[in-house]
């Protein structure tokens, strides 16, 4: 008997794992599962944060009067970057200006918390403590101190999924931060590196070039950094050169992220649209104002008929 309850709730956890991948029908019953999952979430992790506030509260003054030195000194560095990244910003801000076109200076950002991993060693995602509720949507940029970690898959009321850049399904157009050349950065399932493809052999991209988000598919906004080249491999019998990258950002360290609120369209895309709205404003208030009134026609007398040219037989 016991051997038939194992098969019967065998079967039911493959029809269900089948309905899950293939259709969208259980996707209500995992959000509000993952609404009464949370908590629990929490309580695994309760006792991480307990042993953290425990050991910073048994630390001794002087490794922490030493570490207080040491956070003001690269406080000061900090402020030193921060003032020249201020001028450099100033600066785009009126090159954009003299070009006619507008800037998003700065962008949206709330800060989430790592709560959980995906059980599953075959993708790389992540569970947040950021959901619906924080306004999170699906395809928002999620990135760390160091560059961007991926992007949100699935929003649940408190919590949110995040596909890592590494997962083997995810791609992001990039550009060499030093000389703008474009590619596409796919993940390999490793959280050590990343691949480019379809990058021709007489592509000027070397070790150590910086890539960064080109913006282009209007998913992630332009300008973070995502990887750094380690490796090209000309030469290889294959038709295009084997270009790896590592990550910038600490896939397997980060614990708090930020959620990115921006407006990715370009420039010109933002320029044409006020054009458009601008043209629609002024279609409606012509429609609005009334037309002016014409003059009223003076009467006509009405035409004489023509005598008749019948003649009498």
């Amino acid at each position: 008997m016991l051997g038939v309850r194992l098969l019967v709730l065998s079967v039911v956890c493959v029809v269900l794992m089948v309905v899950d991948a293939r259709f969208d029908t259980l996707k209500p019953v995992r959000s509000q599962l993952g609404l009464v999952l949370t908590p629990f979430y929490w309580l695994a992790d309760l006792p991480v944060r307990t042993w953290q506030r425990a050991t910073e509260q048994l630390s001794s003054s002087t490794s922490l009067a030493a570490e207080n030195e040491k956070l003001k000194a690269e406080a000061l560095l900090m402020q030193r970057r921060l003032q020249k990244l201020a001028m450099l910003t100033e600066q785009n801000v009126r090159l954009r200006e003299l070009l006619n076109s507008a800037a998003l200076v700065d962008d949206k950002v709330i800060v989430g918390e790592l709560i959980g991993l995906d059980p599953n060693p075959f993708t790389h995602r992540i569970l947040i403590d950021k959901g619906e509720r924080d306004g999170v949507f699906v395809g928002q940029p999620v990135l760390d101190a160091s560059g961007l970690m991926g992007q949100v898959v699935e929003v649940m009321p408190y919590a949110s999924r995040v596909l890592l850049l590494t997962d083997v399904t995810h791609s992001i157009p990039v550009q060499v931060n030093r000389n703008g050349l474009r590619a596409i950065a796919v993940g390999t399932g490793s959280p050590d590196y990343l691949e480019l493809r379809h990058v021709a052999e007489t592509a000027d991209i070397k070790e150590g070039d910086l890539l960064v988000s080109s913006g282009l598919g209007q998913r992630f906004p332009s300008g973070y950094p995502v990887a750094q080249v380690t490796e090209v491999v000309r030469g290889s019998g294959q038709p295009f050169s084997i270009v790896r990258a590592t990550p910038t950002a600490m896939l397997n360290r980060s614990r708090y992220l930020l959620l990115v609120f921006s407006d990715s369209r370009t420039p010109e895309q933002r320029a044409t649209d006020a054009a458009e709205a601008q043209v629609t404003a002024d279609r409606e208030a012509a429609e609005v104002q009334p037309a002016p009134a014409e003059p009223a026609a003076e009467p006509q007398a009405p035409a004489a008929e023509p005598e008749s040219t019948e003649q009498q037989p």
